[in-house]
């Protein structure tokens, strides 16, 4: 098993520094993302699922591409139970390539469950017994107007690329909010990295989770 757990459970930030080139990048602490995080929490206007959002950053290292791609079914079991060990499908991975998906932090589930909940509302089908009540297909996060965050699409020469405004501004907006100095979904990546490396985990196994070619 790959030596993940979730990247804000444990280790704390002597232990955990990457080695980048000519320089050391030290990864955040999880004291500095849970102040960020009630930071966000305070100044969203749709705090539960802003938080859910950063956390998933720290908690599975994954792009906001990537993020706006998830759904219901991803992260949750049948049984409405959160699903550990997931996969990010290849047609939402960046790299067009299947990965190991992992939700192993309980600080997230703490938000991104509640948040999910709330969107069943008061009158849930009386048929839906699965995912909470929720569809699985559904987008994981929602923008405004109840719709998964827009993915439009353009070309570069005959190759397609795929752009999500929309998510990009949401994380310009939580990252604003948190005030952790440096913070970008880049960065995070780094820290998931860091905390890996930190746990025993080889360059192969963290590229993999991290989907780096």
């Amino acid at each position: 098993a790959l030596p993940i757990l979730g990247a804000l459970e444990g280790l704390e930030p002597e232990q955990v520094v990457l080695q980048r080139k000519d320089k050391e990048v030290r990864a955040f602490t999880t004291e500095e993302i849970l102040t960020a995080a009630r930071r966000v929490s305070t100044y969203s206007s749709t705090p539960q699922r802003d938080v859910a959002m950063f956390l998933l950053l720290f908690a599975a290292g994954l792009r906001p591409l990537e993020v706006a791609r998830l759904v219901v079914g991803d992260y949750l079991r049948p049984d409405g139970r959160v699903r550990r060990a997931s996969e990010l499908r290849a047609e939402a991975s960046i790299g067009g390539l299947a990965r190991p998906l992992y939700f192993a932090s309980t600080r997230l589930d703490e938000v991104l469950l509640p948040y999910l909940n709330e969107r069943i509302g008061p009158d849930p089908l009386p048929d839906a017994t699965e995912f909470l009540g929720l569809d699985p297909a559904q987008p994981l996060f929602l923008a405004a107007g109840n719709q998964g965050f827009e993915i439009t699409t353009y070309y570069r020469g005959n190759q397609p690329r795929y752009l999500c405004r929309p998510i990009l501004e949401a994380y310009r907006k939580i990252f604003r909010y948190a005030g952790l100095p440096g913070a970008s979904p880049v960065a995070v990546r780094t820290t998931v990295a860091a905390r890996m490396y930190a746990r025993g985990a080889e360059d192969r196994q963290v590229r993999v989770v991290l989907g780096i070619a």
